[in-house]
């Protein structure tokens, strides 16, 4: 096994860690990391295999650790781990403790580790509740912003920042509020997952396999100038963003323009759907994408939220 492949496969492991570091054994966010790992194609490395030996307790956080080969690579191990943390929200005791022990084993400076930690935190915690959030919005005018939110999530993934990664979830909660405060219902946080759920939208999943996907997309050539993903990771990336946000934004108008009368089976056939609609309109929107990346500075990724 070349460097390379060590580091990909080491980095990997990390991520699969902390989408357990919590503890819960949430079953739909189960089977949404399970999805997400068997859509990861990469080459020579065998992603599923990988999270059975994390399922059943032959990889090791210390063992892991000692795997990777650079300083840059390990640096990137904790900034994956701490954004699948803090997926679903700011890290709680036990996540906190988990990459507190991964920051030791990977022997890097408190400094570093608890500036980024707070940082993922910060946006993690951003409020569900959209300020100026307006229930007379015109049924014209909420298709437009849920374009618009597309079209920012698939710029964010874009970006080589990790923490755009992150910040595309709360721009997703945030976009079912919108939809269901316009049709006379007051979502909180709770809703909003139990909604993303039900469509099989896993955030940690989600989180988890955006990165993957840049990792076996190019990542690894040498790891010294941070996320050196190829334009091609990159692109598919911001694909799935922009559909998986295009599709959330239109299923939640179905869902609770309706009354909330679709079942389970019903909302996740008509997710679906939309996924495959999106992924053709994403085409027509790329120079809306790559100027809303071009946009999205790093700075400005608190202000976003």
């Amino acid at each position: 096994m070349d460097q390379n492949e060590q580091n990909l496969r080491a980095l990997l492991t990390v991520m699969l860690l902390a989408a357990r570091a919590d503890g819960a054994r949430d079953e739909r966010e189960r089977e949404a990391i399970r999805a997400a790992v068997l859509r990861i194609r990469a080459e020579g490395l065998d992603a599923e295999a990988l999270w059975s030996e994390v399922e059943t307790g032959r990889r090791d956080l210390a063992g892991t650790a000692r795997e990777l080969s650079s300083p840059e690579a390990r640096e990137l191990a904790y900034e994956l781990a701490t954004c699948v943390c803090d997926a679903d929200g700011a890290t709680n005791e036990r996540e906190r403790a988990f990459l507190a022990e991964l920051a030791r084993a990977l022997g890097l400076a408190s400094a570093f580790t608890e500036r980024f930690r707070r940082e993922a935190d910060a946006l993690a915690s951003a409020p569900v509740a959209a300020s100026g959030a307006d229930p007379a919005l015109a049924d014209k005018e909420l298709d437009e912003h849920i374009l618009h939110q597309a079209i920012l999530c698939g710029g964010l993934e874009l970006l080589p920042q990790q923490l755009a990664t992150l910040a595309i979830l709360p721009l997703q909660m945030r976009l079912v509020y919108v939809v269901g405060k316009k049709h006379g219902y007051e979502l909180d946080r709770g809703h909003v997952k139990d909604f993303l759920g039900v469509l099989g939208v896993g955030m940690a999943a989600q989180v988890l396999e955006g990165f993957a996907r840049r990792l076996t997309g190019g990542l690894l050539g040498g790891l010294a100038g941070g996320f050196l993903g190829g334009l091609g990771a990159r692109a598919t990336g911001s694909a799935l963003a922009f559909a998986t946000t295009y599709a959330l934004g239109h299923a939640a108008k179905r869902y609770y323009a309706g009354g909330r009368k679709l079942s389970a089976v019903e909302l996740k056939e008509l997710f679906a759907s939309l996924v495959h609609d999106a992924r053709g309109l994403e085409a027509r929107h790329g120079a809306d994408i790559a100027a809303s990346a071009r946009s999205a500075a790093p700075a400005a990724l608190r202000a976003l939220l």
